[in-house]
């Protein structure tokens, strides 16, 4: 069984920073695909970023491409978020998940086997 967990959410002004964590345990994470999702209110949940397994190929939203960097960490088996020129519209909750490598689409939630909890993101004018 794999659970994630997010931190590094909160209250930031724009075009400030923050950067969030997704601690990976019961199997090392660079067993899986790892994304970012993020769900505003209201909205459905919307693909962030993606790296693959190998951390050789990454993927972004456009949205979030220049400002956003996913990037991971064998040794501490964490996969993070670096969002930096946050904007009023970035605020969400963000998710971390895990798929399957070569299993689905790196953008589409359902591709996903494992989530994490949340970590809210608010971003204020």
């Amino acid at each position: 069984q794999v659970q994630l967990v997010e931190s590094g959410g909160g209250l930031v002004q724009a075009g400030g920073s923050l950067r969030l964590s997704c601690a990976v345990s019961g199997r090392t994470f660079s067993s899986y695909d790892m994304g970012w999702f993020r769900q505003a209110p209201g909205k459905g949940r919307e693909f962030v970023a993606a790296v693959t397994r190998s951390g050789g190929t990454t993927y972004y939203a456009d949205s979030v491409k220049g400002r956003f960097t996913i990037s991971g960490d064998n040794a501490k088996n964490t996969v993070y978020l670096q969002m930096n020129s946050l904007k009023p519209e970035d605020t969400a909750v963000y998710y971390c998940a895990s798929k399957q490598p070569r299993s689905g689409s790196y953008n589409v939630a359902l591709s996903y086997n494992y989530w994490g909890q949340g970590t809210q993101v608010t971003v204020s004018s």
